[in-house]
């Protein structure tokens, strides 16, 4: 299969600046140049054109620069693309050199032992684009972008040939290019957002609709129930002054975060969180976001591939990957269509099972309820103890009833915790860990490692910790690389999933559309006497994304799918 991912014509492409021409140059199998440059008036049409004879795999710059422009020239799809940035940022992890610039011109200039230009910002979801701005791309003035291009991708494929898992890498560098062309869609296609319902929502939780700047009505009868609890004039929105607030009705508070607010014993507390939950969505997913971000009854997100250094993505804005639940009944399907709304339960503990090797893991896991399972094998049938022993092992909590815990899982399963604390070792070290396809984690900079205290997956060190200020930042890096492995590893198989549902709702038809992808979960519009046939390929997408990423693993890694009307139906 990783040979597949390797083969196949490859055509670099670099549309003109202006107007709807462009060049094409066939790569041979080393990616040097195949042929001569071709220049084609209508760029857009010859791409669809071979895109229907050939199926090659598209060599650009970026997706993010080039996919648009051929959208809005030619209803063209193409199955694969290599994208030259994700590739570069993808390949300058495996090397150790994280944080470095990743354009073309940035690529290009290391390969002849140039300085290298900075990358320019990434565009707000308010910018216009401009193809192959000079702040873009950063190549040398007189450079030529296609030769430019064509050099850059063969060194490319060099450096992937010479890496630890050659094989491993192709395939990570394919489902991340294959993510970039699903983003764009996504985007363009948006998921179905009825402004009728939403406006329902928002007003049965926060009243009628404001004047711009005001508070709606429930927070600000909420604001003044309050002040009435606290006994003085605060302002709920600012911690200044909630914090003494709350200290003179003998509530000693470090933060106002939701987590501490709930081990509070006082009215006023539970009726601050509800506070902050309504305000969020006020200021999230209200009427002005959805001025912004919803046009023509659909939600356009802007998604940015491999925007956290996990693999997982981020937005630009828009807030695509935390639509509250309480919300979810304003994505409604259109008429005749039907979502299939698709979701990996318990995914980081079954990738945790699956790159271990650990047996007793991989029976709980192959039993479905992992947590359930793990409660009977190892923690006297208690649920919610096996969950907590799980989540301190892939994430380093030690302290209170998580270590104990923690002491039991390492003796039941010492494959699993072999693994997680390999990894937390090397971090605490300075090292770096990758993920099962081979995305790397960045070591950490000498100011962030001693100063800053690193960067943990729980946010910081263990309360009461009494090491030293450096032990206790090397130990907090440690429990990034820890969950790193396995979050890494999660968006490897959630890539690949996604990669093998675009090609397989293609093989469908034109119909399905994916609109919507966070982490572990997708969703496809599609008309409803389709949604069988969507379903079907879903599973088998992520069945193909399993054996690809973990080989014979037994742990199964299952998508719950549900053919809904309504998002909030799914759940």
């Amino acid at each position: 299969m990783a040979t597949a991912v390797a083969g196949g014509v490859r055509i670099a492409v670099a549309p003109d600046p202006v107007g709807s021409g462009g060049r094409l140059r066939v790569l041979a199998e080393d990616g040097g140049p195949a042929s001569p440059v071709q220049g084609v008036p209508d760029l857009a049409a010859e791409v669809a054109r071979r895109e229907a004879l050939e199926r090659p795999r598209w060599v650009w710059a970026a997706t993010d620069e080039v996919y648009p422009w051929l959208l809005d020239r030619a209803a063209v799809r193409p199955a694969r693309c290599h994208d030259v940035k994700l590739v570069e940022s993808l390949l300058l992890g495996q090397e150790a050199r994280h944080r470095r610039p990743r354009s073309l011109g940035a690529a290009w200039a290391r390969l002849h032992d140039r300085p290298e230009p900075p990358d320019a910002p990434e565009p707000g979801a308010d910018d216009q684009p401009v193809l192959f701005a000079a702040d873009r791309h950063h190549l040398p003035p007189g450079t030529d972008l296609l030769d430019a291009l064509v050099a850059v991708h063969a060194a490319q494929l060099r450096r992937i040939a010479d890496g630890p898992h050659p094989e491993r890498m192709r395939l990570l560098c394919a489902a991340e290019s294959a993510g970039a062309l699903a983003a764009l869609e996504m985007g363009r296609e948006g998921l179905p957002w009825s402004a009728a319902v939403h406006d329902e929502l928002l007003t049965g939780l926060l009243g009628p609709r404001p004047a711009a700047g005001a508070r709606p009505a429930v927070l600000g009868e909420m604001t003044l129930r309050l002040q009435e609890l606290l006994g003085r004039p605060v302002n709920p929105d600012s911690p200044a002054q909630m914090l003494p607030a709350f200290a003179r009705v003998g509530v000693p508070l470090h933060s106002t975060r939701s987590y501490e607010l709930r081990s509070v014993d006082h009215p006023a507390a539970a009726l601050f969180l509800r506070y902050k939950e309504l305000s969020r969505i006020h200021a999230a997913h209200g009427w002005a976001w959805r001025e912004s971000w919803v046009r023509g009854g659909r939600f356009r997100p802007e998604y940015v591939v491999g925007g956290v250094v996990s693999g997982r993505w981020a937005t630009r804005g828009g807030g695509a990957l935390q639509i509250p639940r309480l919300l979810r009944s304003a994505v409604v399907a259109d008429p005749g269509y039907r979502l299939v709304v698709a979701d990996a339960g318990q995914l980081e503990p079954r990738v945790l099972a699956a790159m271990s090797g650990d047996k007793g893991l991989a029976r709980a896991a192959a039993a479905g309820d992992l947590y359930a399972a793990l409660a009977q094998d190892a923690f006297g049938g208690d649920r919610p103890r096996a969950k907590i022993g799980l989540l301190a092992a892939m994430y380093g909590q030690t302290s209170g009833e998580a270590g104990q815990l923690l002491a039991v899982m390492r003796r039941r399963f010492p494959a699993a915790l072999a693994l997680v604390e390999s990894a937390a070792r090397t971090g605490e070290a300075g090292g770096i860990v990758r993920s099962q396809l081979g995305r790397t984690s960045p070591a950490p900079s000498a100011e962030r490692f001693f100063a800053e205290g690193g960067e943990g997956g729980d946010g910081g060190a263990d309360p009461g910790d009494a090491a030293s200020p450096d032990r206790r930042a090397a130990r907090s890096w440690g429990r990034f690389t820890r969950n790193f492995v396995i979050q890494a590893s999660a968006s490897d198989w959630a890539l690949a999933m996604l990669a093998a549902l675009r090609r397989r709702l293609a093989e469908i038809g034109p119909a399905p559309r994916l609109v919507f992808f966070q982490h572990d979960e997708v969703i496809v519009h599609t008309p409803l006497d389709l949604a069988p046939r969507v379903e079907a390929a879903v599973t088998a997408a992520g069945e193909e994304a399993r054996r690809l990423v973990f080989g014979p693993t037994p742990v199964p890694i299952p998508l719950q799918t549900h053919a809904v009307e309504c998002y909030a139906d799914a759940k």
